[in-house]
């Protein structure tokens, strides 16, 4: 593999990562959101990945092989799961029976997904620098000569 595939390989990473992070932002922001654009209570959302041939190099060779080298973020889906309903019969938008729909939304599933999105988009960075370190000590060689 050459750098420049290493490259492309962390920087997939960092955008499909960078969009998780923001996706679960988005959720937990309206974690109690009771309406939306769509009409009836925001919908969680999830990114679903896949793999990615990059273009030239040893991404291609892998790609005719059946394998992908990078990542891509394929689409971000709603949750179809139903909302939660809450006893709260004071509320404007508290159905007759007084419930309310509310996202179905766990607040701590998202903060263990936003921990892993977290460490994904840390590991992709560590792999940039150790290239970068990589491709630093092949200059100096080349140098010394």
């Amino acid at each position: 593999m050459d750098l420049g595939s290493a490259f492309e390989v962390s920087a997939s990473g960092l955008r499909a990562q960078r969009m998780r992070l923001d996706v679960i932002a988005s959720n937990l922001a309206n974690a109690n959101s009771s309406a939306s654009e769509s009409g009836g209570p925001y919908r969680r959302r999830d990114v679903v990945l896949q793999a990615e041939a990059l273009a030239g190099g040893f991404g291609s060779e892998l790609a005719s092989a059946g394998r992908g080298m990078g990542v891509e973020v394929s689409r971000v889906v709603e949750d179809q799961s139903p909302p939660r309903m809450v006893f709260d019969p004071g509320h404007p938008e508290a159905n007759e029976d007084g419930y309310l729909a509310l996202p179905n939304i766990d607040v701590m599933s998202e903060m263990a997904d936003l921990m892993a999105a977290t460490r994904a988009y840390e590991a992709n960075v560590a792999a940039v620098q150790a290239t970068k370190r990589v491709l630093q000590a092949a200059l100096e060689i080349g140098n010394e000569r």
